[in-house]
């Protein structure tokens, strides 16, 4: 691995980890921005949304992750017939979720949806690209909920199709709106007008593991 990503240390994070629901199959919890969701392999960044949650429920796994600087609602099986078949449910991409985001200028539209596909960009790593040869499908469709002046920006609400890595962030600067706080999709300015990757995971949507009953949960959002 590069070593300026062994060399990165993630600040402390004092914020605690909510506990929204748990059963004896899945564990939902809200996410503060600012902690890593697994320890990283620099052994100063043990702390994570994994490593504070096993310490209570050792048998918890990450049914999937959310950047270092979103928060919200995350979603850990606590046992591996749990974990077995939310990974199916993601893979089929029938789990539902919707973001909060805070977008740079006036979104022309009301909605709408970015289609672009998204590669790796290698000479760059870990920073991913828009490739429409060597890029996977990334769609995620969007709702403006509030135009907001001084400085002027968007408040939107995004429903990803697909869950490609950094795909809201990269999405966001294709169409010229990078979200706030974004320090690697966004300009020295975006990022410097406001204190945190303005992104929160407002809710997901799942099939328990095992009553097959329809979950839907969220956090509020703090921005």
């Amino acid at each position: 691995m590069p070593a300026a990503i062994d060399q990165f240390v993630a600040p402390v994070c004092l914020e605690p980890i909510e506990i929204l629901f748990q059963d004896e199959s899945v564990l939902l919890v809200h996410k503060p921005s600012g902690l890593l969701s697994l320890s990283g392999k620099n052994p100063l960044n043990q702390d994570s949304v994994h490593f504070r949650l096993v310490q209570q429920f050792p048998n918890a796994s990450m049914a999937h992750r959310l950047d270092f600087g979103t928060s919200g609602v995350m979603l850990l099986a606590l046992n591996k017939l749990a974990n077995a078949n939310l990974t199916r449910q993601f893979q089929a991409r029938t789990v539902r979720k919707t973001y909060i985001a805070m977008l740079d200028g006036h979104l022309q539209a009301d909605e709408g949806t970015i289609d672009a596909p998204i590669a790796k960009d290698k000479p760059n790593f870990p920073l991913l690209k828009i490739c429409l040869d060597s890029g996977k499908r990334a769609i995620s469709h969007y709702r403006v909920l509030e135009r907001l002046d001084n400085p002027s920006r968007s408040r939107v609400l995004f429903t990803p199709e697909t869950g490609r890595t950094h795909q809201l962030r990269i999405h966001s600067r294709e169409i010229g709106h990078p979200i706030l706080g974004c320090d690697l999709y966004g300009s020295g300015r975006t990022h410097a007008l406001a204190s945190r990757l303005l992104l929160h995971a407002a809710s997901i949507g799942f099939d328990h593991p095992v009553s097959a009953e329809k979950m839907l949960f969220g956090c509020d959002c703090p921005f």
